[in-house]
């Protein structure tokens, strides 16, 4: 299927487990990994394969959580309202999901190929990290999750749009929003790893003939397996970590990780 090696595929894994819930953009270490060591291109069908493995650490971490949104879900299908909290957020998920898929559909060229470019990735590591910086450090936590509104869901929606760009990140870009929104911490995080699995979904589905169709060999399961692993370790180290500690340390983190790739496209030209 594609010339990675076994331990390649372990680390693309373990990267994309990590920064698909952290908030320092999957996509970014993706793209720049290879490009920085390299390695062969994995190509889009192993990318898919990392995101079943992600898929399913979100599923199997969240299990009884998507138990309770599918109930209500139903409820809100049968009787056309949305009173309990669960059932505001279904619907909630739902119209937070719309903008990033309507944009997903309409630059998935361009997200695959111009957006990729090393320096828009960089400077979009960098922003991102400082939008992060400045919402956690300016906005008090003063909502929780379960007080969140139809409007509030679709601009954190919204938010989730940028991450089309590498380097903006999925989880990044919808933490911000949230907590510019004024939710804790908390909330801010556990929203957004809700509304990253119709997304992560939707994509599997569309693209897995295509990872189907490359075949499934063995640096692609280990790919799958090191993402899912290293998802589930994520999830709970954040969702621990931010309880007592902000998102200084990632927005540090891409700052620095931003200014070495610019210092790596000038040294090669």
């Amino acid at each position: 299927m594609n010339d990675l090696s076994l331990w390649q595929a372990a680390v693309l894994g373990t990267l994309q487990g990590l920064a698909e819930f952290l908030p320092i953009s999957s996509s970014a270490h993706l793209s720049l990994t290879p490009w920085a060591f390299g390695w062969p291109e994995p190509g889009l069908a192993f990318d898919v394969a990392l995101h079943v493995g992600t898929l399913v650490a979100l599923i199997g971490f969240f299990w009884a959580e998507w138990v309770s949104l599918a109930r209500a879900a139903v409820r809100v299908a049968t009787t056309q309202r949305a009173e309990t909290i669960a059932e505001k957020r279904a619907v909630f998920l739902v119209i937070a999901t719309i903008p990033a898929a309507i944009f997903g559909l309409l630059f998935e060229k361009q997200a695959e190929t111009i957006f990729r470019a090393p320096a828009l990735t960089a400077t979009a590591l960098i922003v991102m990290g400082a939008l992060l910086w400045w919402a956690d450090r300016a906005s008090p936590m003063s909502t929780p999750l379960s007080e969140m509104t139809w409007r509030q869901a679709l601009l954190i929606g919204c938010a989730q749009v940028f991450a089309l760009i590498p380097g903006v990140s999925r989880s990044g870009s919808t933490m911000t929003a949230a907590r510019a929104l004024k939710f804790d911490r908390q909330s801010a995080a556990v929203f957004s790893f809700l509304m990253s699995m119709p997304i992560i979904a939707a994509a599997a589905v569309l693209k897995v003939p295509k990872l189907l169709a490359s075949g499934i060999d063995a640096p692609v399961i280990v790919g799958i397996a090191a993402a899912a692993l290293s998802s589930w370790l994520a999830i709970a180290i954040l969702l621990r970590f931010i309880q007592r500690n902000g998102f200084a340390v990632f927005a540090i983190y891409r700052f620095v990780l931003g200014v070495a790739v610019y210092a790596l496209v000038f040294s090669r030209g």
